[in-house]
């Protein structure tokens, strides 16, 4: 079951105060990034952050899961509602996480 749109948009909105969040739809599912780096996804309408340490100490009780089969575990976040929550826990994932990697430029 694909996410809503309507969803995607209230997480993002949610979870704004960590800084600029955006999604880009990918594989019939959304990618969430934080400033520019993937920070987690949006499937079945539930949003599945990357594990860091820094996350777990931000939001220790929080259940691991795999956002489809094959993936690594993610944080699953069952409520988006604590705003102070989400963007303490947000930001330090986001802190943790690498800077995304320069695209190559194709050559003709």
């Amino acid at each position: 079951m694909a996410s809503n749109l309507d969803f995607v948009e209230y997480v993002c909105e949610q979870i704004g105060g960590a800084g600029e969040i955006t999604y880009r739809k990918m594989f019939g599912e959304y990618g969430v990034y934080c400033n520019g780096k993937i920070i987690g996804l949006i499937c079945d309408n539930q949003l599945f952050v990357k594990k860091t340490k820094a996350g777990a100490a931000v939001y220790p009780d929080c259940e691991e899961v795999a956002p489809y089969e094959g993936a690594k575990p993610h944080f699953v976040i069952e409520n988006v509602e604590d705003y102070d929550l989400m963007k303490r826990f947000i930001s330090a994932t986001y802190e943790e996480l690498p800077a995304p990697k320069p695209k190559k430029k194709k050559q003709i």
